[in-house]
């Protein structure tokens, strides 16, 4: 079944896949048990496999989404051809924010919590006409909540790991990373570019432009500082990631996690709330920024080791069947 512009009142969810089958399911299955999946229409935007080695697990992929029920209606788009996650993301956002005006984006290995189109949903409806804010994010990092703070909070960058926009503010999308690069020079933010979140942001969209990475968050992020816009997020995260586990395309395996979170077991109330930073807020996210930072070498240095023993042992086990 397709929907039709302005069919139904729920903002549409964008779930992107590609070749993680398990993944896929807990996804879904968590989508499912939300209070609002009933009301809301589902687009799946499945990947082509990029070679001959992701076929097999494409097309169990494709097995678990060909008849997804509990949503309002269900939409499978198969690519004929790769496109990449960043090339998907950027064309689906795009086109459901042209076809129903609003768009919630989920990747493949996001499980939700049953509050989450709830608080998706009262967040775009809220801030449907406040042109301050240009993104509504659902996950939160696991710090410590002052006591006495809203549900929600504005920061002055947006996350991946669950989203969503308006098309006033997609619009403002810019894809050409040198171009972003040479606004921020221009107008002398790069300092500031990297002092909005965790850091390291001129870096990753240099590596964009160079093909290092192939980051379609880092031109979102980009485009929406440039714009001076903020964006909604959950003090408890409505989301956790599971993909931390080397299976993705583009995460390495975490074995230390810093984001692991459990999502809020109620309801969040989205009001309105300060444009600015809350100080004890902040200082909970600059020392969980340190220790993520710390973490992210701790995890490379580990990949590192087990690589080397692995290799280690292989020739060693050669070594031992040539005697």
């Amino acid at each position: 079944m397709t929907a039709t512009l302005n069919s139904f009142s729920r903002a549409p969810v964008a779930l992107f896949v590609y070749n993680r089958p398990d993944h896929t399911r807990q996804t879904l299955a968590a989508l499912r048990t939300n209070t609002l999946a009933d009301e809301t229409p589902l687009y799946i935007f499945a990947d082509a496999p990029r070679d001959e080695a992701a076929r097999a697990a494409h097309e169990e992929v494709l097995e678990c989404v060909r008849d997804v029920q509990g949503f309002a209606s269900v939409t499978l788009i198969r690519r004929e051809h790769n496109l990449g996650l960043a090339r998907s993301i950027i064309d689906g956002a795009g086109v459901l924010c042209a076809r129903h005006g609003r768009v919630i984006v989920l990747e493949d290995d996001l499980i939700t919590s049953p509050h989450f189109l709830r608080y998706m949903n009262d967040a775009l409806d809220h801030y449907a006409d406040d042109e301050a804010v240009g993104c509504v994010s659902a996950y939160m990092y696991p710090v410590n909540v002052p006591a006495g703070m809203p549900d929600t909070l504005l920061l002055p960058f947006p996350m991946s790991w669950g989203w969503a926009t308006w098309s006033r503010a997609w619009q403002l999308f810019e894809p050409d990373g040198r171009k972003l690069v040479q606004a921020l020079e221009k107008r002398a933010l790069t300092a500031a570019f990297d002092r909005a979140g965790p850091g390291n942001f001129m870096q990753m969209l240099n590596d964009q432009i160079s093909g290092r990475n192939n980051s379609w968050f880092i031109r979102w992020h980009a485009s929406l500082f440039l714009a001076g816009k903020l964006s909604l997020a959950p003090v408890r995260s409505t989301i956790h990631n599971i993909g931390l586990d080397g299976t993705g395309v583009h995460c390495s395996s975490w074995r230390f996690d810093p984001y692991r979170v459990q999502p809020s077991p109620v309801p969040l109330t989205v009001s309105d709330v300060p444009h600015r930073p809350i100080p004890e807020f902040d200082r909970a996210l600059r020392g969980f920024f340190i220790k993520s930072k710390i973490l992210r070498y701790v995890n490379a240095l580990d990949r590192l080791l087990s690589r080397t023993l692995i290799r280690v042992g292989i020739r060693t086990g050669e070594s031992n069947g040539k005697r």
